[in-house]
Parts: structure tokens; sequence; C-alpha cells
């Protein structure tokens, strides 16, 4: 028995136990409702009605703050506000965006695709109120390095309980996010971004003949370099490379998805019918419509992590002063990742018939297979895009994890080195093993953060409120000079 596999097989009772606590599910309909998607869902309605329909009567404006319409260049901050987007889209446009759409589809049918478009609409919601306070309790935590910024849950959920007086719980609630928060950084940002490219890279160089077969380790390092050269920078390093590799990626994707789409326009009216009859009549009754709802929110939530609080680490770094106009911004997020980009490939699966010749669940493959149906060569640039977004989901998500070591170590040098060098140090691990049990335990680690997340959003929602109803009304007095930070 193999090393990986000694670990994988002693890991297996722990990551079980975690996961049927956060994963546990209630039956409804002969369906499986996973308790913490339902949180996460009631979350996102809340929000959306709480603040007026904030994502839908404030998405111009939004535009708006993210052109620098609004910026004032001598705010507090280390990243401007595209940045801050990027590098929050670079952990979230991922393998969700290919892999978890096809899933949606093959499972819950077509119709799958039109409730991740709901779900990432009302997601916009919750996304505006983390960000937005992100930024308003982020801090200047380090003696060594004053001009560094740490935000996140972590912070306002420790101040929403202080001002209940129950210090103690805020510092756990806190604390329990960090935990969870470097845990899933360590799985699903590092050892199963890892392996997933890898995967792929193994597929077009050959597969078990070519060179790459049984050299995982090489290829783990070759990714770790890279992502380490630019992790050792910061947040700085970090948003610069995000804010160029995340619009070439997902532009060079789309487009891709364009032609497909083009080359089948005749057909484009049918496969629009097919995604509402079939998210809103399906044939097969009540049943198949909740199987469609539950996979399509299920697969949005995975995709653009609007409830667990990640985000807002990264938009904290901002420059601004004011929190609600990043939150604006923080909210085109779930817009882009999964209204956009996940309907594209939705489309172009649906369009070109690929569902159809499968036969249960499928991920990357059939993206690929609906994809080849019109470009032949696209295979070897899905493979490319696998790559990127692996590599910018990295980079990102590595920050997020610093962040909650930071906060449960303190701010200092070598608490950071030593994570910044076990994380890519994990890199290659995920390149070189098949770590199932750590990976499932790691996943629900990442939605274990929207418990304690959302607990925080509740208690803070007037205060957002009442900032929101400020921003406006100044705005809407003074015009173009108004929120100008």
């Amino acid at each position: 028995m193999g090393i990986d596999r000694i670990i994988d097989t002693a890991f297996e009772p722990i990551s079980n136990f975690v996961a049927s606590v956060i994963f546990y599910s209630v039956p409804f309909l002969g369906l499986e409702f996973k308790l913490v998607l339902i949180w996460l869902v009631l979350a996102a309605l809340f929000f959306t009605v709480y603040l007026g329909f904030i994502n839908i009567r404030c998405f111009g404006h939004a535009i708006d703050v993210l052109r620098g319409k609004f910026d004032n260049k001598d705010a507090d901050g280390e990243i401007n506000r595209f940045q801050a987007l990027m590098t929050s889209l670079s952990g979230t446009v991922g393998l969700g965006n290919i892999a978890g759409v096809a899933v949606a589809i093959s499972v819950g049918g077509p119709g799958a695709a039109f409730w991740m478009a709901v779900m990432g609409v009302f997601g916009m919601s919750t996304k505006f109120v983390e960000v937005t306070l992100g930024v308003k309790y982020r801090q200047h935590g380090s003696k060594r390095h004053p001009e560094a910024i740490s935000g996140g849950p972590m912070y306002y959920l420790r101040s929403a309980f202080e001002r209940l007086q129950k210090p103690q719980m805020g510092k756990f609630m806190a604390g329990l996010f960090a935990v969870c928060c470097i845990g899933g950084t360590v799985g699903a940002g590092s050892l199963f971004q890892a392996n997933q490219a890898y995967q792929q890279a193994l597929i077009v160089t050959g597969g078990d003949a070519g060179f790459l077969a049984d050299r995982g380790w090489l290829f783990g390092l070759f990714m770790a370099i890279l992502v380490g050269l630019v992790i050792i920078g910061g947040i700085q390093w970090i948003a610069a490379v995000a804010s160029r590799v995340v619009p070439i990626m997902a532009v060079t994707y789309v487009l891709a998805g364009f032609v497909v789409i083009g080359m089948h326009y005749t057909a484009i009216p049918a496969a629009a019918l097919t995604i509402i009859e079939l998210a809103l009549y399906p044939e097969a009754g009540i049943g198949a419509l909740m199987g469609a709802l539950l996979m399509g929110v299920q697969r949005a939530t995975f995709s653009n992590e609007a409830g667990l609080g990640s985000s807002a680490i990264a938009h904290s770094a901002v420059k601004t002063d004011v929190p609600i106009s990043q939150g604006m911004v923080g909210m085109l997020g779930p817009f882009i990742d999964t209204v956009v980009i996940c309907s594209v490939t939705a489309f172009v699966i649906v369009i070109t018939g690929a569902y159809v010749e499968g036969s249960g669940m499928e991920g990357v493959e059939l993206t690929s297979r609906a994809f080849a149906s019109g470009i032949s060569w696209f295979p070897y640039v899905l493979s490319l895009t696998v790559f990127l977004f692996a590599y910018s989901t990295m980079i990102s998500w590595s920050y997020y994890g610093l962040k909650g070591a930071t906060y449960l170590f303190g701010e200092h040098d070598t608490v950071e080195n030593i994570y910044k060098v076990l994380f890519c140090a994990f890199i290659i691990v995920g390149a070189s093993t098949q770590l199932s049990n750590i990976i499932l335990f790691t996943d629900a680690m990442i939605f274990a953060m929207a418990i304690p997340n959302i607990i925080g959003l509740y208690m803070l929602a007037p205060e957002v409120k009442n900032d929101l109803k400020i921003y406006l009304k100044n705005l809407k007095e003074s015009g173009i000079n108004s929120g100008s930070n």
C-alpha cells in the first residue's frame, strides 16, 4: 500500500464524520436536500428582499464604480477595485464553471442551468453584504508592515459579538471561520486544483503512455514554483497576476462558447425553450422540477461561493473609504461567474445535444465533448483553460488561507513564510496522489465557513442597510461626486 493510500485510509473516518455533519441532508419528494445549501439559499433570498433588490436596482451603478468613476486615489488600501474583483473571481471562476455545469445538467437535466443562473442573481445580494462588511471592519494588524491590510469574516464576526457583550463567542466564531478557511484552502485550493490540472494535462500529453505519466510530482513542482513566485509578493502581486490572467482565460472561454453557439445558431431558440421548459414545466412532474432546482442551486453555490465569506477577504484590501461602494463591485462577481460564464457552458452543452449522449453523472468530459462538436481541437484549449483556472484559484485561495493563519497565530513574517511553504508543498502532494478523503474533508471545511459567516451577516444586516440608505441618499443629492471613495 502506497503512502498516499495509507494517508487516505487513515483519514477516511474523520473525513466521513465531518462531511456527514456539514453536508447533512433531509429527504423531501424523494430527494436529499443538504441543509447547508438551504442555509445559503435562504440567506440569498433574505438579503435580496431586505435590501430592496440591491442586485438589480444598483447593477448599473456597480459597473460605474468598477470603472473607477468614483475612485479616490488617496484612499486607504493596497489594490484597486478591478484588481480586487479579479482576485475574487480568480477564486470562483474555475472548474465549477466547466465541470460543475456539466454535472448539473447530466444529473438534473437542462433545466438545472436555469436555476443556476437564478441562484447567481440572488447570490449577488449575499456577496454585496459580506464584501461591504469585509471592507468596513478591516484593519492594519502588522507592526512591521503597517501598510498591509487584513479583513474578512474573522473581523466582522468578532466585532458583531463584541457589540452583544459576548467577546468569547465572537472569538470562537471568528476562530472557527479561520480554521475552516485554512483547511478548505489546503484541500480545495491546493490539493484538488493541482490534481485536476495534472489529470487534464495527462490526457492531452498521451495519457498513461505520455511523458507526464507517473510524473505528477514533476507537474506539481512546476505549478508550486509558479504559485510560489506570485504569493511571495502578497496581495499586490496576487492581484496583479489575477487582473491579467482572469480576463484572458474568461474571455477565451466565453468566445469559444460563442463560436460553438454561433455554429448551431438555428438551434438557439429550441435550446433556450428546452432549458426554460424543463426548469419550470418538466414532463416528469414535480420531482423532476425539484431535482433540476436542487442541482442548479447546489452547483451555483459551489461556483460563486456567495455566503462563504471568502471574497470578503480579497475585497478588504481595496483602496476605498466607503465600504458600500466596494460591496457594489463585489456583487458583480456572481453575475460574471454564474450568470454569464456558467450559462455559456450550459448553452453549449444543450445546443449541441451532447448531454443526450451521456449516461449518468458527467463532468469535464461532457463539456469537452460539447465543445469538440463545434471545435475539434477544443480539448487542447480546455486543457490550457483548466490549467489557468486551477492556477488562478490557487493564488487567490492561498491568500484566503494566509489571512486565516495570521488571524489565528498573529501578523508575523514567520507565520506567513511557513504557511506559504506548506501551501506550495501541498500542490506537489495534490498532483502526485489521490487523496479523495482529504479532499472530501476540505470541501466540507469550505462549506462550514458559511455557518459562522452568515450568522455574522444576519447580525450586521441592519447596519449594512442603514449604510446603504445613507450612501444612496448622498449619491442622489450630490450626483456623480457623491460616494466618491
